[in-house]
């Protein structure tokens, strides 16, 4: 396949509602993406090239008739993105290896017949800290949270707010620089989903609605800066972060979660100290 054969739609500023068709196609491609991440499951450990784990992702990607979403997107050269410890996000893999104690997020959106799947979740390289075990299962906690508010009626505040109060009850922050998206048969679009705000406010929630929820958490002050490669986002005090990430649709009494793994690893166990 190649993007030759697929038919995108373009940015319009709205958020766009889908039918039955965008449902199935998104299925499909949720599905391929929680795969690939539960590929990757078993190689993620201490010694690993973090490049490795890239080509291994975008082998399992075309081999399945796909394509990476984010290979040459705006310059990007890589299928994932890999943010280990204080990374915050769009981490870049290449020539550094995994660590004893690390805790790792890797991103991946495959394009299957036109439809986008995107989807994240934490790895433990070997036994970490118990503190930073802690964080990851907030972030987890948090993510759940939210995607519990989506339903027909409800608001985009409704779920920034169920995140933002389980993270900071916790003692955590939110990081506020990155959100996020809508998608579907485009990569990035409306609408902004932040992770943070009050119930009750933004656009309401309507059935047909695709979007992303991907808390980013960070141990310490929600501050990031992004360093001179123009990807990678680090947090200001080099505090630990985490991340996890679904991709999501609104249905007529509730919600469906496209990139549920469909063997049950999208919350791997995490080994501490």
């Amino acid at each position: 396949m190649t993007t030759d054969d697929i038919t995108f739609e373009t940015r319009t500023g709205e958020i766009k509602l889908h039918g039955p068709e965008g449902f199935e196609g998104m299925r499909r491609a949720g599905r391929l993406a929680a795969e690939c991440l539960d590929m990757l499951a078993p190689h993620v450990k201490p010694g690993v090239v973090t490049a490795e784990l890239d080509r291994l992702a975008r082998e399992f990607v075309l081999d399945n008739g796909a394509l990476p979403a984010c290979l040459f997107y705006k310059g990007y050269g890589h299928t994932v993105c890999i943010s280990r410890n204080h990374v915050v996000c769009h981490g870049i893999p290449g020539d550094w290896a995994l660590r004893e104690g690390d805790i790792v997020n890797i991103d991946v959106t495959v394009i299957v017949d036109g439809w986008h799947g995107d989807t994240s979740r934490m790895y433990g390289v070997g036994a970490v800290s118990a503190r930073a075990r802690r964080l990851v299962d907030v972030t987890y906690q948090a993510l759940e949270l939210g995607l519990a508010e989506v339903k027909p009626g409800a608001t985009f505040g409704d779920i920034g707010h169920a995140i933002q109060k389980h993270v900071e009850g916790n003692r955590f922050s939110v990081v506020r620089d990155f959100c996020g998206h809508g998608l579907g048969r485009i990569f990035h679009d409306e609408p902004n989903v932040v992770h943070f705000g009050r119930a009750g406010t933004g656009e309401v929630l309507k059935p047909g609605m695709f979007f992303t929820v991907e808390p980013m958490v960070n141990i310490g002050k929600p501050h990031v800066k992004v360093l001179s490669d123009g990807w990678t986002a680090v947090t200001r005090d080099k505090s630990l972060s985490a991340q996890c990430e679904h991709s999501v649709g609104v249905t007529e009494t509730g919600i469906e979660i496209f990139t549920a793994s469909p063997t049950g690893q999208f919350q791997p166990p995490i080994q501490a100290d």
